[in-house]
């Protein structure tokens, strides 16, 4: 299925764009040369980057649940809501961090997450930052990033079809993705 054209407004990212990106983000960050203890995902949106990191890396994952697009389907931004927990599978969050996102909106989360990190893990010697995206209304820079959006278009990610979809539509959904294939 192939995505609309982009423009200023709307970036439509299909399912092989957006695994080339989280691919070539982690090759950016291998040339870089820093070396990282453990990545720490935001979910949701740095749920699917943080584990092809982990995985290319060899590192644990530790994924952080935040939250601040929530109205009108998700396309509002809202207070940013951080997890009181981490869910990781060794030990506490400690030495070099680096913290992944699917990108750098407001810039907000990634900074209160790293003020965060600061107050309340203190095994935690160093946080960098890795996004596909950033635009151009961030007020934050990460340490890495794919792709600069000057003109702030809202991203169409490739799962946001499951956004709508609801289970007594999965059915229909799967018939209709077949008969298109």
């Amino acid at each position: 299925m192939s995505t609309p054209p982009s423009d200023d407004k709307h970036l439509w990212v299909s399912w092989d764009e957006y695994h080339r990106l989280i691919e070539r983000l982690a090759l950016k960050v291998h040339e870089s040369g820093w070396k990282f203890d453990q990545v720490l995902c935001l979910a949701r949106g740095g749920v699917r980057p943080g584990d092809v990191f982990s995985r290319i890396f060899d590192v644990p994952l530790a994924i952080l649940s935040t939250s601040s697009y929530r109205a009108d389907k998700g396309t509002v931004q809202g207070d940013l809501d951080i997890a009181k927990y981490m869910t990781m599978t060794k030990g506490p969050l400690s030495g070099k961090i680096l913290l992944v996102d699917d990108l750098a909106d407001s810039g907000v989360t990634l900074m209160k997450v790293i003020d965060h990190l600061k107050a309340n893990f203190d095994g935690v010697t160093e946080v960098k930052t890795a996004v596909i995206w950033t635009k151009g209304s961030s007020a934050f820079r990460p340490d890495y990033q794919m792709q600069e959006l000057p003109h702030n278009p809202w991203i169409h990610q490739p799962f946001e079809d499951y956004d709508g979809l609801r289970p007594h539509q999965l059915a229909a959904w799967i018939k209709k993705g077949e008969t298109a294939a």
